[in-house]
């Protein structure tokens, strides 16, 4: 069944059954054995396969072949892999992908993600697969309108179905790029968040939501031990924080009024493939799942950007309800245009180190938070959401072009500075500056209420706005604050007392 000439020189496609296995020496090196193996069996040759010092492992069968060394193979329940399994702590591979369900056990994908490996979980690896189902299904049910209502036959449902293919797998594939992405950006700052998602893993307990225990999330006595190591949640854990994050959120957005927020429900249409938004459009409003279809696609559009403690964390820090701390950031993301400045990062894959692109998403997602905190205590927090965007869009815009030479001279020789050390790390110019731009650029909320209020000219606001700031030293608080460190819950909340007292002070 296999063509030969695919197969690399020395390897070869042996038989589980077979008493022993010839060693070539290309599989010898490949596998990483000693040089006088010169046979295995069938199962010391899978276990072999498995411990390779490799960068990628792809598990697609079915069964459980690793575990945490603290696990016996009566606890994993899958017998008939026992003499082949592994421990996660033996594994070499630089990745570890589950095709399969539970390739591994949650424990061991802990022990391995602490000693370094990259994992997921099964569900994250798999998640495709379940995205897909749901859009073949909601298709199916928006095109059965039309079909009720006579605009079309079962036949040319039928045959209009598999000309989508190709726009339902780039909808998917883009829902699951993103949510192992925020698993590769949080996990570059898992230490600083560990007391955020502490918190949050108490919340979700208290609210019957999470049993860490079933889940094999750390205890408080690990998690001390984690906070005094400096280290965070191994990215299983995090998956798994990243999965009942998207479910308790999902349930509180689908409880509020916000799907039902004309600028909101855009979200509706951008779930379906380009060819249903051009010619069923008038059917999308009639979709009996139409709330559940809004409150998923914005839940994964923010969670897989800022992560799963982010809408917890402001809401405790403010008050605010899940909804609230949703719209807001959904003005905030608009305003700033991080959509594009998270496009402009995705394209430099392979061009720049990705820990460049996490820390610009990162920094992003600083700016956000600040945005979203703003939103939050402001009047047009219930304000027709199209307008508001509209109202504060371009004067950030206008601002971000004119802040350089605003600002007092530390300030500008900050930004000058920010932006030559992310062109020094290959980021294109225009990125570049916007960046260096972040911290800055939140300052022209305030900046676009006061031209507003006083009906004066953007740039003159502004002007006047950073001469007062420079005359107080208020630049220079705002730094200090920044440096104050902020990976604890009071803490925090501190800073974020002080920088609500100076804004409003501005």
């Amino acid at each position: 069944d296999y063509d030969a000439a695919l197969i690399s020189e020395g390897g070869g496609v042996h038989a589980r059954s077979a008493k022993s296995v010839a060693i070539t020496p290309q599989v010898r090196a490949a596998l990483g054995l000693a040089d006088d193996v010169a046979s295995l069996t069938p199962t010391d040759l899978v276990n072999a396969v498995l411990k390779a010092p490799v960068d990628l492992v792809y598990n697609g069968g079915i069964g459980t072949y690793v575990k945490a060394s603290s696990e016996s193979h009566e606890q994993v329940g899958d017998r008939a892999n026992d003499a082949l399994r592994v421990d996660g702590r033996d594994l070499r591979c630089k990745v570890f992908v589950e095709g399969g369900n539970l390739g591994c056990t949650q424990r061991g994908r802990i022990e391995y993600a602490l000693a370094g490996g990259r994992i997921n979980t099964d569900a994250i690896d798999n998640s495709a697969g379940v995205d897909t189902s749901d859009h073949e299904v909601n298709i199916k049910i928006l095109l059965g309108l039309a079909v009720t209502e006579g605009e079309l036959t079962t036949k040319q449902r039928n045959t209009l179905l598999p000309q989508m293919t190709d726009d339902v797998a780039a909808l998917v594939l883009s829902d699951n790029i993103y949510q192992t992405q925020v698993l590769s950006v949080i996990g570059r700052v898992a230490p600083q968040l560990l007391d955020a998602q502490t918190r949050f893993m108490h919340f979700l307990e208290k609210a019957g939501r999470l049993n860490r225990d079933i889940e094999f999330l750390p205890n408080d006595d690990t998690l001390a031990e984690r906070r005094t190591a400096g280290l965070g949640l191994a990215r299983p854990e995090q998956a798994v924080l990243l999965a009942y994050s998207k479910m308790w959120l999902y349930d509180e957005l689908l409880a509020s009024p916000l799907p039902d927020d004309p600028w909101v429900a855009t979200a509706l249409e951008r779930y379906f493939p380009t060819l249903l938004r051009e010619r069923f459009a008038a059917w999308m409003p009639k979709h009996p799942l139409k709330r559940e279809i809004i409150a998923t696609q914005v839940t994964n559009s923010l969670v897989n950007r800022v992560g799963p403690s982010f809408v917890y964390r402001l809401g405790e820090s403010t008050g605010a309800r899940p909804h609230e701390v949703v719209r807001a950031c959904l003005l905030a993301r608009e305003v700033f245009g991080l959509p594009a400045l998270w496009q402009q990062v995705d394209a430099l894959d392979n061009q720049v180190d990705d820990a460049v692109q996490a820390a610009l998403l990162n920094d992003a997602s600083q700016q956000l938070e600040r945005g979203t905190t703003w939103f939050l205590r402001s009047r047009h927090l219930g304000e027709d959401m199209a307008a508001t965007i509209a109202h504060f869009a371009p004067a950030v815009e206008q601002l971000a072009a004119a802040l350089p030479t605003l600002v007092e001279r530390e300030e500008a020789a900050r930004i000058d500075a920010e932006r030559e050390r992310w062109a020094a790390q290959r980021v294109p110019a225009a990125l570049a500056q916007r960046a260096a731009l972040l911290d800055s650029l939140v300052a022209s909320l305030d900046i676009a209420e006061v031209a507003a209020q006083s009906a004066r000219p953007v740039d003159a606001a502004a002007a006047t706005y950073f001469e007062i700031g420079a005359r107080l030293g208020l630049p220079w608080l705002r730094r200090k604050i920044a440096e104050l460190p902020g990976d604890q819950h009071w803490r925090m909340l501190a800073k974020a007392a002080m920088l609500d007292d100076l804004a409003k002070a501005n």
